[in-house]
């Protein structure tokens, strides 16, 4: 085996152990050097209807070390060709999750079906620390620039900035 069973850093990388659900799985590799997501492929064959959303599964799962989030981001070329996309993007795979990646995708040509077939790159895993917050009951919270506006505040939505 590869890496460390705790999965702990190696140097400056954490180590990810991949387990392969399926034969036709492959583990996520980085396309290019500095990438930050590594493609994620699916093992199966799916039309996608325009409109249609569906779980499409990647025949890994992943033991992503704690103080990690694996976050499964939408690949640029997909969207800007096909408009394929994720639907919860970016979705979360947190520390503690063993079970198979799936990757919720959505077509959101108004005209056109798309058809992915077994080793086609689908998604982007990219990996990135987290901190655990501890929460706090408070009766106010301490005063801001921003304050309480939020939803298009700056100028954003078709609202002019004031």
């Amino acid at each position: 085996m590869n890496g460390q069973a705790d999965g702990s850093a190696r140097g400056d990388r954490p180590v990810v152990l991949v387990r392969t659900l399926d034969p036709a799985a492959t583990l996520p590799a980085y396309a290019r050097d500095g990438d930050a997501g590594a493609d994620l492929a699916c093992i199966e064959e799916r039309t996608l209807a325009p409109g249609e959303r569906a779980l499409v599964r990647t025949g890994i799962a992943v033991a992503i070390p704690d103080g990690w989030v694996g976050l499964v981001h939408p690949r640029s070329g997909l969207a800007a060709k096909h408009g394929i996309t994720i639907v919860n993007a970016p979705g979360t795979v947190d520390a503690g999750y063993r079970g198979e990646i799936l990757v919720n995708l959505l077509n959101t040509d108004p005209r056109e079906s798309f058809t992915i077939t077994p080793g086609d790159r689908i998604a982007q895993l990219v990996l990135q620390e987290v901190a655990r917050a501890h929460f706090t009951a408070a009766d106010s919270l301490p005063e801001s620039s921003r304050g309480e506006t939020g939803h298009g505040s700056t100028g954003g939505f078709g609202t002019s900035a004031t």
